[in-house]
């Protein structure tokens, strides 16, 4: 046989498989999540799953890995048709997935992760012939752990990394990514991705890409396939496209994300004013050191940090659930403390994190949770008398203004979907027409892009009328683009500060990373 003609076989007999997901569908009841999907992750190729939450991306993949039976269609490798009744027959077709979150046990060290993750049960483990398995294994991978370190004592972007490499050590050859990055600095996530897009480019793996970055997708991914309602919306190769071809895609519409009107307001004046603030932790050790911060009005002042770096606090504090341990807070050149009386008086509203559990009362219904900054005022209460016909009237009339879907204003809010209860306390936040102050904790976090979008414009409306905005996130693409001014948070304090205009991307990450 000619050598150059051995080696060509070698090679394309070392490629991932050609994965095919033809007309599938899958009903759960009388719900129709998928309706007759097609996909084809071609060999060594970077595609992207898109979608808004709810759209079928995580049934499809769940089809593929096994968790679910299709109620019809076909999967197929290299075009011969498949039966995966489990994650284990998807990983005997070197089919692996890395979920959003690490599913690594802390106490262990990266080596018994790696161990513990094949399929196959041993009574006795030999531990020299392991580690010289592992040491090989570690040798040729991406990336390189140590692998004595204790998964706990690891960073964020390490664990991560452990999480892909468990996946490679099974010799998956086509990797299943769900929001891989949503923890990782912007830094981590170029890096892993990065990385993975280097094995992809070797032809050693085909990569299926979930993510909510559009910044991700651009720079790392060739095709995409989105999915609207359970259905085939859209495919092409991403060079071909634009952000809004995308979203058009995903949301039926034509908009473009990324297009952000601002309003200049020609005399700021300050609104927020943070001196020397210091709070501590739940377990007593002190979160913030010191900080200071103004924040004036038509102004959005992007706070961007990992989680844990003090930012939590920081928000509580502002919010009236924390008392600080020194410094003081003034909104409008006076003394604030945070209380419902002062809120009321100097229009101050907020967006807290995880809103279900922080700005809402679950078991009480959508008008009871809308109506909580109100209800005890005029038109809505006479004396120490609720009057529910007003309530509910105020409810409607939000609900339509914000696109709340819920079956009924009665409806607990608990019932509602994620998105939905972000809408609920948008509303309740910003329908008033004299707030003077927002301050907004990741207020996107989880939601899909038509939420974020959606949430994104409210934001930016209300800076545009003149407001004082305070924006933590822990998304800095978000930061990006919203903000007119970006602040680092790291260990308790600010340690980078620059106008949106003339930020440094890698200085930013530099400083999240604590350097």
């Amino acid at each position: 046989m000619n050598p150059a003609v051995e080696i060509s076989q070698t090679k394309e007999l070392d490629l991932p498989p050609e994965l095919e997901v033809v007309n599938m569908t899958k009903q759960f009841g009388q719900l129709i999540a998928l309706d007759q999907v097609s996909l084809t992750l071609k060999p060594g190729t970077f595609h992207a799953l898109l979608g808004e939450n709810g759209a079928g991306k995580s049934t499809l993949v769940k089809c593929v890995m096994g968790f679910y039976q299709p109620t019809s269609g076909e999967v197929r490798f290299n075009q011969q048709v498949q039966t995966i009744a489990s994650p284990r027959d998807a990983q005997r077709h070197g089919i692996g997935m890395v979920y959003q979150h690490f599913t690594s046990v802390p106490a262990m060290t990266v080596a018994e992760n790696l161990v513990l993750c094949r399929y196959e049960s041993a009574a006795l483990i030999d531990w020299k012939a392991e580690y010289e398995v592992l040491n090989a294994f570690m040798e040729t991978a991406p990336f390189k752990l140590p692998l004595s370190a204790i998964v706990a004592q690891l960073a964020a972007g390490e664990k991560q990394k452990l999480e892909i490499l468990k996946q490679l050590y099974l010799k998956s050859k086509i990797l299943i990514l769900d929001e891989p990055t949503s923890v990782l600095t912007p830094g981590e996530a170029d890096e892993v991705l990065g990385l993975i897009r280097q094995e992809v480019v070797a032809g050693h793996l085909s990569v299926l890409l979930i993510s909510h970055k559009f910044r991700e997708v651009t720079a790392f991914v060739d095709e995409i396939t989105v999915l609207r309602k359970g259905k085939f919306a859209g495919s092409g190769s991403v060079k071909d496209l634009t952000i809004a071809d995308m979203a058009e895609m995903m949301m039926g519409e034509k908009r473009d994300p990324q297009k952000v009107e601002k309003t200049v307001h020609p005399d700021p004046t300050p609104v927020l004013q943070i001196q020397e603030i210091h709070a501590n932790k739940d377990n007593g050790l002190e979160a913030i050191s010191g900080v200071n911060l103004t924040v004036n009005s038509g102004e959005i002042v992007g706070i961007a940090g990992i989680s844990g770096n003090g930012q939590r606090e920081l928000v509580e504090v502002l919010a009236g659930q924390r008392i600080a341990t020194a410094g003081q807070v003034l909104v409008n050149g006076e003394v604030y403390r945070a209380s419902r009386r002062e809120m009321f008086k100097h229009r101050v509203f907020v967006l807290p994190e995880e809103p279900l559990k922080n700005a809402c009362v679950p078991q009480m219904s959508v008008a009871e949770n809308l109506a909580l900054r109100t209800f005890d005022r005029s038109p809505q209460a006479k004396g120490w008398m609720l009057l529910f016909k007003p309530i509910r009237e105020a409810a409607q009339r939000l609900i339509k203004i914000f696109k709340i879907k819920t079956p009924s204003p009665e409806t607990p809010v608990s019932n509602l979907s994620g998105g939905n209860v972000q809408r609920t306390v948008l509303a309740r936040e910003l329908s008033s027409d004299h707030i003077n102050l927002l301050i907004a904790a990741n207020p996107c976090f989880g939601l899909d892009f038509a939420a974020v979008d959606y949430i994104h414009s409210e934001i930016l409306e209300t800076r545009n009328r003149g407001v004082a905005v305070l924006l933590v996130s822990e998304d800095l693409d978000e930061l990006l683009k919203l903000s007119d001014r970006i602040l680092v948070i790291s260990e308790g304090k600010f340690a980078y500060e620059s106008p949106i205009a003339t930020a440094d991307f890698a200085a930013i990450g530099r400083s999240m990373a604590g350097h």
